[in-house]
């Protein structure tokens, strides 16, 4: 049996991954398809993403209009390691703060959860994609206020080479075994 190598590779690595969180809104959010489920799945990501020691992003909307972050999202969040950024702009990436911290992680895998799917979360993966990055969509985490919408930007961000992963699938393989240290605190918040 020969091997083949190619210089793509396809686990998605912890050192090369940082996270952006965006728009989980006073007054986007309650409007959100099955949004107390999608929070739930936030939540987890927030606390498994900050047991791993992935950089979180956080970007608000145009707070005068859509609010602040949503408090039960906040009291995760370790604000002392997380970045938040306010912006006007639907992709974050044409917010020049947003996307300045992004450059200087010096991750190029960007996972990317939150509101709405087909606006802020497409808008901003397909900009990362333009910009030779690769967007990771946690599909259980995202949503928008009609399914259908959700449905056809999951569609059009996997087709324009977004990889499209849950939750639990993608907490997993970034911690990738049992022996890590972030794995109890992982899978207790699975269960």
């Amino acid at each position: 049996m020969s091997t083949v190598t190619t210089d793509k590779t396809y686990r998605i690595m912890r050192s090369h991954c940082q996270a952006m969180l965006i728009d989980v809104q006073e007054k986007l959010t309650p409007h959100i398809y099955r949004h107390k489920k999608i929070l739930s799945k936030i939540e987890i990501l927030i606390q498994g993403l900050q047991a791993l020691e992935v950089p979180i992003l956080l970007n608000e909307q145009y707070k005068k209009g859509l609010g602040d972050t949503l408090p039960e999202v906040m009291a995760l969040l370790d604000t002392t390691k997380a970045k938040t950024i306010e912006k006007v702009t639907f992709s974050a990436c044409d917010n020049d703060e947003a996307w300045n911290y992004l450059a200087q992680q010096n991750r190029n895998t960007v996972l990317i959860f939150g509101v709405e799917t087909h606006v802020c979360v497409m808008q901003t993966a397909l900009d990362l994609l333009d910009n030779g990055m690769e967007p990771v969509i946690i599909a259980d985490a995202t949503g928008s206020r009609n399914a259908y919408d959700r449905r056809q930007a999951i569609r059009r961000m996997r087709r324009a080479g977004a990889v499209i992963t849950t939750t639990e699938a993608i907490l997993f393989e970034l911690c990738r075994s049992s022996r890590d240290p972030a794995f109890k605190t992982i899978s207790n918040l699975i269960k």
